[in-house]
């Protein structure tokens, strides 16, 4: 699209060298000109921020290297059934992508001539429903490339690792339900982090898909807002449940309704075990 709408060639028309892409719903991902200059300073056509890999990123896709040299970027979609327990050992594959990306625009114009105008990044296929909010509806596979996995086609492409501070990502209720408690703070730039107490390690919060989907289904459950996740690790919501106000998760919190009926969790109750 940069090529096709011609926004490549006013760019460096205009004299700009360097881009930084980054997703829309990472809260986290600002301009960093200390980055900027280490990306000018060493030459690099292309750069990927990383994070450290923890459990809560065991799904998503990771760094690697490839044997003959170079760095590749891949996703859960492209990992073979067999491979999925490796795939997910954050242990062994230590770094995520943050699609927090820099790119040399002179780079990225010779690149594309040289290349007909395609990069030819690897597609990827995830199976979804024509509508997203009803799972009945007809299933579908989308078809997308990682932006990414550009990290393979520019030659001297590198990685540097970033704080977890620069990846706040806001993909389904689960994130937000995070994000709106106090585990997550606002600094004097307004930009999203984890707060101090957290030493860098995200809460995992898993709610219900059947209760829990949608933005609507959220809010009726927290009706006074996310609960205290300060101190929490793990939280697992399994069924209807709704929250009153004042709760406080510690340590590992799961929640569970029976079947078929609904639970509400009394205001100011204190849920988990805590954990050393």
């Amino acid at each position: 699209a940069l090529v096709t709408s011609g926004t490549l060639a006013r760019l460096r028309e205009r004299g700009f060298r360097w881009a930084f892409v980054s997703n829309a719903d990472n809260l986290g991902a600002t301009v960093d000109l200390g980055i900027l200059g280490y990306l000018a300073d060493r030459g690099l056509p292309f750069l990927m921020e990383v994070a450290d890999r923890t459990e809560a990123d065991k799904k998503g896709g990771h760094l690697a290297r490839r044997r003959a040299g170079g760095l590749v970027l891949r996703e859960s979609a492209q990992c073979a059934p067999e491979d999925a327990e490796a795939f997910q050992d954050w242990r062994r594959h230590a770094y995520f992508n943050t699609n927090n990306l820099w790119v040399d625009l002179d780079a990225l114009a010779a690149l594309l001539d040289a290349r007909d105008g395609v990069l030819g990044l690897p597609l990827i296929r995830n199976r979804k429903t024509l509508d997203p909010v009803d799972p009945a509806s007809p299933a579908v596979y989308q078809l997308e490339t990682a932006m990414g996995a550009a990290i393979e086609v520019f030659e001297g492409a590198g990685a540097v690792r970033v704080s977890r501070a620069r990846f706040a990502p806001v993909k389904a209720t689960s994130d937000l339900l995070a994000l709106w408690s106090d585990a997550y703070v606002r600094d004097a730039g307004e930009r999203v982090a984890l707060a101090p107490e957290r030493a860098g390690a995200p809460v995992i919060v898993d709610l219900d898909p059947r209760f829990y989907k949608l933005i609507g289904d959220l809010e009726r459950r927290f009706p006074h807002g996310a609960p205290s996740l300060l101190g929490c690790r793990h939280l697992t919501v399994r069924g209807d449940v709704t929250f009153g106000a004042g709760v406080v998760c510690v340590g590992d919190a799961r929640v569970e309704a029976p079947d078929g009926e609904a639970l509400r969790v009394p205001d100011g109750a204190r849920l988990g075990v805590s954990t050393p």
